[in-house]
C-alpha cells in the first residue's frame, strides 16, 4: 500500500502555509482598503455638509448696529501656524417643526478647539429671541485648519471683520476648511454672498 513520505508531507504543508498566508494577506489588505474608502467617503460627506451649512447660514447673516451680541465678527487666529479663525454672526434659521419653540433668528459661532495636535471645528448656536442655553457640538473633527476671509467688493480679501467697528457687512465671505489627505494638507472652499442688510 503506497503512502506519503515525511518529506512529501512537509513540502505539502509548507505549500499550504504559503497559499494560506497569501490568501489571508490579500483578504486583510482588501478589507483594510474597504475600511479606508468608507472612512474617506464619510469624511467627504461631513466636509460637504459642513461647507454647505456654512454657506447657507452666511447667506442669511445679518447684524444689528446697536447690539453688542448681534454683530458679524471674524477674528484672524492661528494654532501653531495653522489657520483657526473664529466666526460669529446672527442668521435666519430654517423653519422649525410645528409646536417647537425655536427662534427663527439664531446667533452662531464657529471656532477651532485644540486637543493636543488634533483640531476640531466646533459650532455653538442660540436662539436670539428665546431664553435658551447655547447648543454646542463638534461640527467636524480632525481638521488641519479653518480660514474665514471677507471682502467688501470681491477684489480684496481680509481675515478680520467686525460690524461693531466698520458698521457694514461684507459683500462676500470665503470659508476654507483644510484637511490632511495622503500626507499633505488640502483646502476645500465655499463662497457665500451676504443677502440681508443690517439694521
Amino acid at each position: 500500500m503506497a503512502g506519503f513520505t515525511l518529506l512529501e508531507v512537509l513540502v505539502a504543508l509548507a505549500l499550504l502555509a504559503i497559499i494560506a498566508t497569501a490568501v489571508y494577506g490579500t483578504y486583510f489588505t482588501l478589507f483594510a482598503g474597504k475600511e479606508t474608502t468608507i472612512a474617506g467617503m464619510e469624511e467627504r460627506r461631513a466636509l460637504r455638509e459642513t461647507l454647505d451649512s456654512l454657506r447657507r447660514e452666511l447667506n442669511g447673516a445679518w447684524f444689528r448696529r446697536n447690539s453688542q451680541h448681534l454683530r458679524f465678527v471674524v477674528e484672524d487666529r492661528d494654532h501653531f501656524g495653522k489657520p483657526a479663525s473664529r466666526l460669529a454672526f446672527a442668521t435666519m434659521a430654517p423653519p422649525a417643526p410645528p409646536g417647537m419653540p425655536v427662534s427663527d433668528q439664531v446667533a452662531v459661532t464657529y471656532s477651532v478647539v485644540a486637543k493636543g495636535e488634533q483640531l476640531t471645528l466646533a459650532r455653538s448656536s442660540q436662539g436670539v429671541q428665546l431664553d435658551e442655553e447655547p447648543l454646542n457640538y463638534p461640527q467636524m473633527e480632525n481638521i488641519e485648519g479653518f480660514l474665514v476671509e471677507c471682502s467688501a467688493d470681491g477684489s480684496k480679501w481680509v481675515r478680520s471683520w467686525d460690524t461693531g467697528i466698520n458698521g457694514t457687512m461684507p459683500k462676500a465671505v470665503r470659508v476654507t476648511l483644510q484637511l490632511r489627505e495622503n500626507g499633505r494638507t488640502v483646502g476645500y472652499t465655499t463662497l457665500a454672498t451676504i443677502r440681508i442688510a443690517g439694521s
